[in-house]
C-alpha cells in the first residue's frame, strides 16, 4: 500500500544573490580567455597558460550548473514520518519515523548564525539541510539528536505537522 503524502516540497539554490555570485565567479576565467587567448595580451608578468584558463572556466561552469540544476532538497511528510533527500549528497531518501521523533515544529532560525550558512551543516543546534530562507522543520529525536530541514512553505508544513500530531 502506497503511503499518503501530506506535504511535499522541492527546493533548489535559486536565490538572486547566489546566481550573481556564481556569475561573477564564472566571469573571471572567461575574461581571462578573452583577454589572453582572443586579444593575445598578457595580464601581469606571470600569466597562466591557456590550458589553465580553459580548465578553470569548464570547472567553474560545471560548478554553477551543479548548484543551479542538480542540487536539490526534497522533503515529504506522511503519516509514517518525514522523508528527506539532499541530492546528490544523499543518493537515497532518509526516512525518519514518528516513533523516533520526539518533537517536530516549524521555526525561524539564522542559517549563518546557527549553522554557518546553507547546505549540509552541523551547528550548535544540531544538523541542518537547507538551501534558502530562514524557516525550517525542527526535528528533535528521542535520542536527543536534532535535525533542521529548511522549508519555503512554513505555514503548510506547520498545518500538516499539527494534523499528524493529533493522529500519532
Amino acid at each position: 500500500m502506497k503511503e499518503e503524502v501530506l506535504f511535499t516540497e522541492q527546493q533548489r539554490f535559486n536565490q538572486w544573490w547566489f546566481r550573481v555570485l556564481l556569475g561573477l565567479i564564472c566571469i573571471a576565467p572567461l575574461y581571462g580567455i578573452y583577454y589572453q587567448v582572443i586579444l593575445g595580451k598578457q595580464f601581469g608578468n606571470k600569466p597562466v597558460g591557456d590550458h589553465v584558463l580553459y580548465i578553470q572556466a569548464v570547472l567553474l561552469l560545471l560548478l554553477a550548473f551543479f548548484f543551479l540544476n542538480i542540487a536539490k532538497l526534497e522533503t515529504r511528510i506522511t503519516k509514517e514520518g518525514i522523508d528527506v533527500r539532499f541530492f546528490p549528497f544523499h543518493l537515497k531518501t532518509r526516512h525518519y519515523s514518528w516513533e523516533e521523533i520526539d518533537k517536530a515544529i516549524v521555526r525561524t532560525y539564522s542559517p549563518i548564525g546557527e549553522y554557518g550558512g546553507w547546505g549540509l551543516k552541523t551547528g550548535s543546534g544540531g544538523d541542518t539541510y537547507n538551501v534558502s530562507g530562514e524557516q525550517g522543520i525542527q526535528l528533535v529525536f528521542k535520542s536527543g539528536r536534532k535535525l533542521l530541514i529548511g522549508t519555503n512553505k512554513p505555514q503548510e508544513a506547520a498545518n500538516v505537522l499539527a494534523i499528524v500530531k493529533q493522529e500519532v
